[in-house]
């Protein structure tokens, strides 16, 4: 199977995601892998027990369960079959095919999974792309078992989100400010703030979220950073990646809004400070986790 002929949420997941440069995706998951380890931090399944990892993509949390918890089993859940078809393959090469099982259902419709039938549900960074949030807390409510625990990852995107005119990823563009804007305005339309799932809630939204599913045990822990960027950028990798599967790359985006002019001298003006590293980083991440 081509890239070309996998879904959205499959050719973003397994290639777009870091620029189709291996280097980048090592980068991605040397950042990934204690992400994953504090979320399986806050579930207990060392006497068995099963995980359902809603949105579990290429498997990352779910497959770390595994190893972390030598008689659970792992129900792989997400909305692309092309992602479940590449988990169910690596769980063949790693010989835990007999401890999984792969659903497809959507976070906010998880019908497909019995009431009070698992012990720990699990998300990393899934309800960004859901509408319907409130739903998909009820459904983590449902399908636990009593004293079960919820445990999720959400970025905090609202928070990076940056409406200044002047700003592009954080680099100063003012010189090129009205060009830029062309490029953000394809961008807004697709994700606009007010009202795209993955802008219009913050942590305290979470919180409110699983109190309103019937959770009355609830944590949360919110990391926020703000600092200049403490690494150079690579101009070919940031020119082709996507930040999320919804979205084009840089370079899809100005070949749809800019003329050959106005490119060159947007690039003219972005590449030396992508290259530099001039820019602020600004993440804020939440991190939840309740019991039933």
């Amino acid at each position: 199977m081509t890239n070309t002929q996998q879904d959205i949420w499959a050719q973003w997941m397994l290639k777009r995601r870091f620029g189709g440069d291996p280097k980048q995706m090592q980068t991605m998951m040397d950042y990934l892998y204690p992400v994953r380890d504090k979320v399986l931090s806050h579930i207990k399944l060392e006497n068995g027990g099963t995980l359902l990892d809603v949105g579990c993509g290429d498997g990352l949390i779910a497959f770390g369960a595994l190893e972390k918890f030598k008689s659970c089993k792992a129900i792989f859940g997400d909305i692309s079959q092309d992602l479940l078809d590449h988990s169910q393959s690596l769980a063949r090469e790693m010989n835990v095919s007999d401890r999984c099982a792969f659903v497809r259902a959507s976070a906010d419709d998880l019908s497909a999974i019995e009431n009070e039938s698992v012990e720990a549900v699990t998300t990393r960074s899934v309800l960004i792309y859901v509408n319907a949030k409130q739903k998909s807390f009820s459904e983590f409510y449902r399908v636990l078992k009593p004293k079960g625990t919820l445990s999720i990852f959400e970025p905090i995107n609202r928070f990076g989100h940056q409406s200044s005119k002047n700003k592009f990823w954080g680099y100063d563009i003012t010189p090129v400010a009205e060009i830029a804007q062309k490029v953000k305005a394809v961008y807004e339309k697709i994700q606009p703030l007010d009202s795209d799932p993955m802008l219009n809630f913050d942590e305290r939204d979470l919180l409110v979220l699983a109190e309103q599913a019937g959770f009355t045990t609830i944590y949360l822990d919110l990391d926020v950073e703000i600092r200049p960027s403490d690494k150079v950028g690579n101009w070919e990798r940031s020119l082709r990646t996507a930040w999320n599967p919804k979205i084009p790359t840089l370079e899809e985006a100005m070949q749809q809004v800019l003329t050959d002019s106005e490119r060159e001298n947007f690039v003219a003006h972005l590449r030396p400070l992508v290259e530099a590293g001039q820019t602020t980083y600004r993440s804020s991440v939440a991190y939840l986790w309740a019991i039933k």
